[in-house]
């Protein structure tokens, strides 16, 4: 193993005895010097794709964003979301949640291709997609952060797990708690990370019962959103989910949630009488503490159950396994 590995392994030993068998899983470290050595240029790699993305559609900002935390919050943070669909494999990009809901894995394959060019089969594709994540919400105007580095990539993916781990639209907060507590991540980590949504657009179908069925939204938002998404049909048709600032990353979210706002269900929980009402209060009024808990919170998600080491694989093809 290169150097650059073998200083940031931490070795854990299992031991367990079945048919006179020993298993030994090897993990390592994550760290944000991973590839110092092997591939000294990467974040400027990703950087620079990043930049020339977003100065064309800066909706990809939150594209590559969203891409991560649906790969983190399936199996870890594993790129398993970029795998396409094989006759053994029922991948993730089909899952309901993400059907016709993610996008930006053009993108992913060209930053790759670039990082493939100085860096052969050195990089992982779960790597990749941290970086350009943390690249894209910064670009938007909004906090960066130190990445970790030293994911390797998944084998498989899960269609199922898509669907028990990703929280809807309509979830509610007892739900939403629940679903980001099994992940590790606080009522503090799941309502600053759902700031996000400060950026970025949704379907009509995501938030169709919210504008004509919930009652804690403001009458006059409604139905502006209504006008564009009617009660049948229409699905695909999109709106911001900030109407105020769509495309930069900043506290508007949670302004808008403070005056019933919110565009999905799941988002306008967030401030419902409910025990996440003081962040929310806490995030308008100090944009610095939402850039900083921000920050931090996506650090935790991005350490969600990686693997590393010498499990999975470094990919040649983000879609594909090797």
């Amino acid at each position: 193993m290169g150097a650059h590995l073998a200083k940031s392994f931490i070795f854990t030993v299992v031991c367990m005895v079945a048919c006179g068998s020993v298993v030994v899983l090897v993990r390592a470290q994550l760290s944000p010097s991973f590839y110092a050595e092997s591939c000294p240029n990467l974040e400027l790699i990703v950087r620079s794709a990043m930049t020339q993305a977003v100065a064309k559609d800066a909706t990809l900002g939150a594209s590559m964003l969203r891409l991560f935390f649906h790969d983190c919050f399936v199996n870890g943070c594993d790129a398993s979301v970029l795998l396409d669909d094989t006759p053994s494999i029922a991948g993730e990009k089909n899952a309901p949640p993400n059907r016709n809901s993610l996008r930006g894995f053009v993108l992913v394959d060209s930053i790759k291709l670039q990082v493939e060019l100085q860096c052969r089969a050195t990089v992982s594709c779960a790597d990749i997609l941290a970086i350009a994540a943390r690249d894209g919400v910064n670009l938007l105007g909004g906090p960066s952060w130190v990445v970790a580095l030293g994911r390797r990539d998944a084998l498989t993916a899960s269609s199922s797990a898509a669907m028990s781990n990703l929280p809807p639209p309509t979830a509610g907060l007892s739900t939403l708690a629940s679903t980001f507590a099994s992940k590790g991540l606080s009522m503090r980590d799941m309502t600053v990370l759902s700031g996000a949504h400060t950026v970025g657009n949704a379907r009509c179908s995501s938030f169709r019962g919210h504008i004509y069925n919930d009652t804690n939204i403001d009458a006059g938002f409604a139905n502006r959103r209504r006008l564009g998404c009617q009660r049948v049909g229409g699905d695909d048709s999109l709106a911001p989910l900030d109407a105020t600032t769509s495309t930069r990353f900043d506290n508007g979210y949670f302004q808008n949630l403070i005056g019933r706002r919110g565009l999905l269900h799941s988002d306008q929980e967030m401030f419902n009488d409910g025990p996440a009402d003081w962040l929310v209060r806490l995030y308008v009024n100090d944009p610095v503490a939402f850039a900083t808990d921000f920050a931090a919170a996506m650090v935790k998600m991005g350490n969600i159950t990686q693997l590393t080491g010498d499990m999975g694989e470094i990919r040649l093809n983000c879609r594909r396994i090797n």
